[in-house]
């Protein structure tokens, strides 16, 4: 497999943070994915992308529990 943005020929499958945005406030999800070692490209296959799909609909309808990690903080007022 090649990348279809810089070419390279290193793709390993590797655990990464999909983030979903939801108003304000970012929810990290866990998943594995190919990814270009030269570029950082990702490459989601159909059962990745129904499980975010999923997980998606079920932030919207708030059936999942979080964990709070940290937080995003802004300058007010520069």
């Amino acid at each position: 497999m090649r990348c279809v943005i810089c070419e390279g020929r290193e793709i390993e499958e590797k655990e990464v943070e999909e983030e979903i945005k939801i108003g304000n406030d970012i929810v990290l999800v866990p998943v594995k994915v190919k990814v270009c070692m030269s570029c950082g490209e990702r490459y989601y296959d159909i059962e990745t992308m129904r499980m975010l799909e999923e997980v998606e609909d079920k932030i919207e309808k708030k059936q999942l529990r979080f964990e709070l990690i940290g937080k995003v903080l802004k300058v007010a007022g520069v």
